[in-house]
C-alpha cells in the first residue's frame, strides 16, 4: 500500500448507492463496483442492497470463490474510517421488537378468530330473533 492511501468516511461511501456509481465495504476497504454491476452472477439488485452499510457479512455469507475475492483488488478505492461506521442495533433490542410484532400478530389473530365464530352465531340469533318477532 502506498502513502497516499486514500481513507473514506462512511457517509461518503453510504452515497455511492445507485447502479450508475455504487460503492461496497467490504473487510474495512472501500470497492467502486460500478463497472461490475451488469457483470455479477447474482444480479446488481444483490449488490445495490449492500450499499450504506458494511458490506462483509453479505459478502462473506455467499461463500465467494477466491476468483471473486482476487477481483475486489479491480475495484479497490481506498480504506474506510472505521471509527465512522454507526454502530449497528444491538440483537437484544431487535429481538424485543420482534417479540411485539409477534405479539401483535397473535393477539389480532385470535381476535379474527373469535370473530369468524361469533359472527354467524349474532346473525343466527339475530334472524331466530327477527321470525320470532315477525309472528307475534
Amino acid at each position: 500500500m502506498s502513502s497516499d492511501l486514500k481513507v473514506h468516511g462512511f457517509e461518503e461511501v453510504a452515497k455511492h448507492n445507485s447502479k450508475t456509481d455504487c460503492w461496497l465495504i467490504i473487510g474495512g476497504k472501500v470497492y467502486n463496483i460500478t463497472p461490475f454491476l451488469d457483470d455479477h452472477p447474482g444480479g446488481d439488485e444483490v449488490l445495490l442492497t449492500s450499499t450504506g452499510k458494511d458490506a462483509t457479512e453479505d459478502f462473506e455469507d455467499v461463500g465467494h470463490s477466491d476468483t471473486a475475492r482476487a477481483m475486489l483488488k479491480d475495484y479497490y478505492v481506498g480504506e474506510i474510517d472505521v471509527s465512522t461506521i454507526p454502530v449497528k442495533q444491538k440483537p437484544g433490542k431487535v429481538q424485543t421488537s420482534q417479540a411485539a410484532t409477534l405479539q401483535a400478530n397473535q393477539s389480532s389473530g385470535f381476535l379474527v378468530k373469535l370473530l369468524q365464530f361469533l359472527l354467524p352465531l349474532i346473525i343466527l340469533g339475530l334472524a331466530f330473533a327477527f321470525k320470532k318477532f315477525k309472528k307475534e
